[in-house]
């Protein structure tokens, strides 16, 4: 019996010293998270600048030239937000590969048995997310959503790497597998498989576009009074003949 108190004495010592080494962990952690800051530059956006861009879709062409005169790493990279009929949201980053600044359309490539192409499908609207901190801006696109034509999916796939268009065939993009291992195997017997022939587009695999309906252009200022100015189409407005109001939000 004392023997066992002993250590059931011991054992919530221990218990207790490691529950507060873990607090004070946590803390130090919330403390170092909440002290992370960034003081951003004072150059600003004005609706000057936004004027005579000549519309959202050229200042936003203007933007990403911008980012890629900086080097601003995978300029084309933006987040790519859905969700499902009954409101569920998701988000992850996909490359933006076409851009129309007639049409106002924002072009990218996916598995079309993907879980956003799923969300698409049933709900086709969304969000886009550029950021590009060497500059300091970001941009921010709502719009409706569609599929692209097999002939524009075609040609695009034939113009990618040979190791890409393997890859479209050997993953089933959102579907659970045991192991890194069996991806590669999988890979493995495509790449057999296409050995000594062209590599076709898989009917699963294609492009979307979205018809962009909101566009708002952030510049980061310092003591965080940020400039943010949104354009929104007049519903009114002909995809021929495009009117957009230009607003200024606060930050």
């Amino acid at each position: 019996m004392f023997c066992r108190c002993v250590n059931t004495v011991q054992t919530r010592t221990r218990l207790a010293r490691w529950t507060a080494h873990s607090l004070r962990w946590r803390a130090t952690m919330t403390d170092e998270v909440a002290k992370l800051r960034v003081q951003y530059s004072n150059t600003p956006l004005t609706e000057e600048e936004a004027r005579a861009a000549g519309s959202p879709m050229h200042l936003f062409q203007k933007w990403f030239d911008e980012a890629i005169r900086v080097k601003s790493y995978e300029p084309n990279a933006m987040t790519l937000a859905t969700a499902t009929p009954d409101g569920v949201p998701a988000a992850r980053m996909v490359l933006l590969k076409g851009l129309d600044l007639e049409r106002a359309t924002f072009t990218w490539y996916t598995n079309y048995e993907s879980r956003k192409a799923q969300e698409l499908d049933r709900n086709p609207r969304a969000a886009l997310v550029f950021w590009w901190p060497e500059l300091e801006r970001s941009v921010r696109v709502e719009g409706s959503v569609e599929r692209l034509s097999t002939a524009d999916s075609d040609a695009y796939f034939a113009s990618r790497p040979l190791g890409s268009r393997l890859g479209a065939w050997a993953s089933a993009q959102s579907r659970p597998i045991t192991s890194r291992e069996a991806l590669e195997r999988q890979a493995a017997q495509v790449e057999e498989r296409f050995a000594n022939g062209e590599v076709p587009r898989p009917p699963h695999w294609g492009g979307y576009r979205l018809h962009a309906l909101r566009l708002e252009f952030w510049k980061g200022r310092a003591n965080r009074l940020h400039d943010r100015l949104l354009f929104e189409r007049d519903s009114k407005s002909s995809d021929h003949d495009m009117q957009w109001r230009m607003t200024r939000l606060q930050p």
